[in-house]
Formats: C-alpha cells, structure tokens, sequence
C-alpha cells in the first residue's frame, strides 16, 4: 500500500465538508441506547432494532457511503484526479491506499459508538462481535462504494437507492437476497462472537466472511479497472 497517497486521503477526507454528516449519527445511537436501557422495557425488544437494524443496518452503510465515495469521487469532481494520474503508480496501489483510509476511517466511526453502546447494556461480548462485524461489513462497504464513485456522477444518490431498497427492503421481505446483504453477513459474524438473541441472522458467520470477502473484491477490482479508463483529463476514455 502506498504510505504517501493515503496519508494525504486521510488529512483531505478530515477536511471535507461531507464527513459531519457523520456526527450526528453516534450521538444517535448512545442516545437510543441510554433511553431504551433506562426504560422499562426487556432488552429483548429493544436490542435487535438498535444494534441489527440502525448499529449495522443504516449507521454502518449510510458512514461507509459517506466516507468510500468521498475518497476517490470527490477528486474526480474537483478535478485534482489528474494529479495522481500523473503519477507512475499502478492504479491498483492508488484504490488500495483509498480503501485502506476509507475502512478504517468508517470502522472506527461505526465501531466506537457501537462499543459504547454495547458496553452500556453491560455486554462486552455483545461490543466485541459488533466490532467484528462493523469492521468487516465496512470493508465491503467501502470496496463497493468507492468503485461506485468510478462509475456515476451521482454516487451518494444511487448508493442511497441501495441501501434503502437492497439493504433494508428486500432483505427484510425477500429471503433469497440475504445472501448477498453485506448487512446480514455483518450480523452474522457479530453473532457469532455475541451469542445473543439481539442480533438476529440468516446466514452461517464462515459463509458471511466468505460472502463479505468476494464482495470486497469485486469493488477493488471493478474500481480498479475503471480507474485504467480515466485518461489525464480525467475523463473515462
């Protein structure tokens, strides 16, 4: 991985307008948490909707849209993707080097408030699996992200479409798609580690990072070959 292009990815990510849309969302969560943990109510009830279906199911997504389309999409907009163009550097260690910051800057902004929560519940295996879980769906996330910012205009928007209609809809009332849900997998292997009832899953946690890791390459692949397409002008050619 190329040490130089993702510091600077990194210090440029920090700098966009686009990574407070961030902010809001952890404070969400820990809330959420607090308030169902100081009710009445069974963390039976309360537990899958906060940790599956918001934790993994919008939060996770919804940050590694944000983050993954913004590494590489937003210097393809402004224009400066024809500085590292310029440079004689594979373009397979250019997409690494983006997807590196962009999994780590979306696992940590989805995996800390996740503990925090988890931990609030009094559940450090429950912490530990959503870890795992946050980490690996963020890579997958971000993978095919980050290609999507190669192949539209408009990455936020479709990946939105994605999210709301894949991820949620038709995984909720459509069984076959499961498989192919990062989200599942990512329950799945949290599962795995929690051994709870709060994160319900589909699918067998090897065939989730199975799945999960297929997934993650076929976005670097994708987002490399369309990355060869870009000419100086940074225009596909």
């Amino acid at each position: 991985m190329n040490t130089t292009i993702a510091a600077l990815t990194f210090r440029a990510l920090l700098g966009r307008r686009r990574v407070l849309l961030l902010l809001p969302m952890p404070a969400l969560l820990i809330g959420l948490t607090l308030i169902a943990q100081s009710s009445p109510a069974f963390i039976d009830e309360w537990g899958p909707v906060v940790f599956a279906q918001l934790g993994l199911g919008v939060i996770l997504p919804l940050t590694a849209l944000v983050v993954g389309s913004s590494v590489l999409g937003l210097e393809i907009e402004d224009g400066t993707i024809t500085h590292l163009l310029t440079k004689p550097l594979p373009r397979h260690e250019i997409i690494v080097a983006k997807l590196a910051v962009a999994w780590s800057v979306t696992t940590v902004a989805t995996a800390v408030p996740l503990t925090a929560a988890a931990l609030i519940t009094g559940s450090a295996a429950l912490a530990a699996g959503l870890v795992l879980g946050a980490a690996v769906g963020a890579l997958a996330y971000t993978a095919g992200f980050l290609a999507l910012s190669l192949l539209t205009r408009r990455p936020v928007a479709v990946g939105l479409v994605y999210i709301i209609l894949w991820e949620n809809l038709l995984t909720t009332f459509v069984a076959g798609t499961r498989i192919l849900s990062i989200r599942e997998q990512a329950v799945a292997l949290s599962d795995s580690v929690a051994g709870t009832t709060w994160l319900p899953t589909h699918l067998n946690p090897v065939a989730a990072l199975i799945l999960a890791a297929v997934l993650t390459a076929i976005g670097i692949l994708g987002a490399t070959a369309r990355l060869r397409s870009y000419s100086l002008s940074g225009e596909t050619s």
